[in-house]
């Protein structure tokens, strides 16, 4: 291949499809590809896709345009958990030149040897029963923390949800390949990894090929604890029947890991929780932040929640409004349900319209703000430190402390993916936290 050639990356939806596209990048720089970014002329365009809402499928087209833009010779490649539940409606949009399923993603640069355009967009994709292996991935070079894959796939049957169609059964990266990772990350300087899959807490099946646990997520956390060079590990998203007491304790007595737990709730129903097929009540999500502040006070819970699901009325999405109203949690994620091709959810009768599913995203969304800026008061005159972000914001460079407190000052380069310990002081109008250092910095 011509060493001379340019890609661009762009990538929709969550830390997993990031991870991935970052390992797919150093492919082709291994193929002699220079890395540009996406705003300017590249010779390939390869755009990670992402199914979990319609705003997602929406944004591809746009995306595609602007690649075109960029230069309407460029040869266009999809790839991600779209591209594997849609390949023929993703090849059909215009100048969209190959479109690659779950397994074939990684392999993309074995199916360019010829970059003419195409007149239509070719397809490779695989049955997602064959999306049974596992690759293992991280994000580096990106910004100031790095994303680690763990896990893939997902083997529940949540009724509005695509993944597991997507992306295939649940399996796990081996204990020895994650740690090395880890210190590969730790050795180019990253302060911070974010553990990430599809459903981590599910950690340790299929790690060998087979379906039996060999380890846990306990057992994994235990030994990405102990790698030296590491100063922060963060969990990502983890279901609350999978958040383990042993975890948490973790947690709270350990060296690397921050305090931090993002944990879907979706609904604080037991109605709609039956509905959704999720695999737990109410209950238990109640049980996990109660441990959770119980040994870390200092926590941030952030919580995921779908508004809109078929059946939520007007009483049923007020119990979960007053439910996480009363929860001693940090944030919201608030999605707005979105009908998905192949789910249960698609089917069910007592559709909510959409004018109704806009009112209660923007009340969860108002009672995010209100939980924030409670959380962040809480926060203030208490000694933190922070890893402080790579990009000059408008003259102030941000950061985030340990339990996820987004913090500013004014720009200093001396500063970027530095760790600082300091003392939060105040909230300014932007709703983020102004701080003293504890030692003096200059």
């Amino acid at each position: 291949m011509n060493p001379t050639k340019k890609v661009a990356f762009y990538t929709l939806g969550c830390k997993l499809n990031f991870s991935e596209t970052s390992t797919i990048a150093r492919g082709f720089n291994d193929e002699g590809f220079d890395r540009v970014d996406f705003k300017e002329s590249a010779d390939v365009y390869v755009i990670n896709t992402c199914s979990v809402t319609e705003n997602a499928d929406k944004r591809f087209k746009t995306i595609v345009k602007q690649a075109q833009k960029n230069n309407p010779e460029a040869f266009v490649a999809a790839i991600g958990c779209y591209a594997q539940l849609k390949p023929e409606e993703l090849a059909d949009v215009n100048g969209v030149d190959l479109v690659l399923g779950a397994t074939e993603k990684f392999k993309i640069t074995d199916y360019l040897n010829d970059l003419t355009k195409n007149d239509f967009g070719e397809v490779h994709s695989c049955e997602i029963e064959e999306a049974d292996f596992y690759v293992g991935s991280y994000s580096i070079g990106d910004r100031t923390r790095a994303f680690l894959k763990v896990q893939d796939g997902c083997d529940y049957k949540c009724t509005y949800c695509t993944i597991p169609l997507a992306r295939g059964i649940s399996r796990s990266d081996t204990i020895s390949n994650v740690l090395k990772n880890a210190k590969e990350i730790s050795e180019q300087g990253i302060k911070e990894i974010v553990l990430t899959g599809v459903n981590i807490g599910d950690y340790g099946k299929g790690e060998f090929g087979n379906k039996k646990h060999e380890h846990t997520f306990l057992d994994l956390v235990t030994e990405l604890d102990k790698v030296k060079g590491i100063e922060r590990l963060r969990i990502s998203s983890i279901e609350p029947n999978l958040l383990k007491n042993e975890t948490i304790d973790l947690v709270s007595k350990s060296r690397a890991f921050v305090p931090h737990f993002h944990i879907p709730l979706q609904s604080g129903s037991n109605d709609i929780l039956k509905k959704m097929k999720r695999r737990y009540m109410k209950e238990l999500y109640v049980d996990r932040v109660s441990k959770i502040k119980e040994v870390m006070p200092h926590a941030c819970i952030g919580v995921d929640v779908i508004v809109g699901f078929p059946g939520e009325t007007d009483e049923l999405f007020l119990e979960t409004y007053n439910f996480l109203n009363a929860l001693d949690i940090s944030y919201l994620h608030v999605f707005q349900y979105s009908e998905r091709d192949n789910t249960e959810a698609a089917n069910m009768p007592n559709v909510v319209s959409k004018a109704k599913r806009s009112k209660r995203s923007k009340m969860l969304r108002g009672l995010s703000a209100k939980k924030r800026r409670a959380f962040y008061e809480n926060q203030l005159q208490t000694s933190r430190t922070v890893l402080f972000e790579g990009e000059n914001k408008e003259g102030y460079i941000h950061g985030f402390t340990e339990n996820y407190v987004k913090v500013k000052a004014p720009w200093n380069p001396e500063l970027v993916n530095t760790i600082h310990d300091v003392k939060l002081t105040e909230i300014d109008e932007d709703g983020l936290v102004r701080f003293n250092f504890i030692k003096e910095f200059a």
